[in-house]
């Protein structure tokens, strides 16, 4: 009867963390990495969560007014015993796209990547960029 106790414990964790944790039944289908985007004046920014990803294992292209984000998580190489009681952290490769509401200059594009935020400032084409044009009395 133990193993039977075992296994039912077990299931009830698993349902348990699956309906407190909505997010975990569909894992898949969530957008990652999670990203903030905001307009000013002059630029597009772009600030995308990229915890545990190195800068390097990063990508950013911007074509048109799309910009697509890849990288890699790496698995950290450790010498562990046992089997895993949980593991939450993603591994392996990502993409997410979004298209911008406008026109971006990619080629004076700068991306920073600082404490794990991947920031991406892209410059509006002079074409879109709001003018204020002054008023004369005559």
């Amino acid at each position: 009867f133990q193993e039977v106790f075992s296994l039912r414990r077990a299931v009830d964790r698993i349902l348990d963390e699956a309906f407190s944790r909505p997010s975990l039944l569909f894992a898949g289908s969530m957008d990652w990495p999670a990203v903030d985007i905001y307009e000013t004046k002059d630029e597009v920014v772009v600030k995308a969560a990229v915890p545990g990803v190195r800068p390097e294992d990063i990508e950013v292209t911007v074509s048109g007014n799309t910009v697509t984000l890849r990288g890699e998580f790496r698995e950290e190489q450790e010498a562990r015993e046992g089997s895993w009681i949980r593991q939450e952290r993603r591994l392996g490769a990502f993409t997410r796209s979004f298209v911008l509401p406008v026109e971006v200059m990619a080629d004076k594009a700068v991306a920073e990547y600082e404490h794990g935020i991947l920031t991406l400032r892209l410059p509006k084409t002079e074409t879109v960029k709001a003018r204020t044009i002054k008023v004369k009395v005559k």
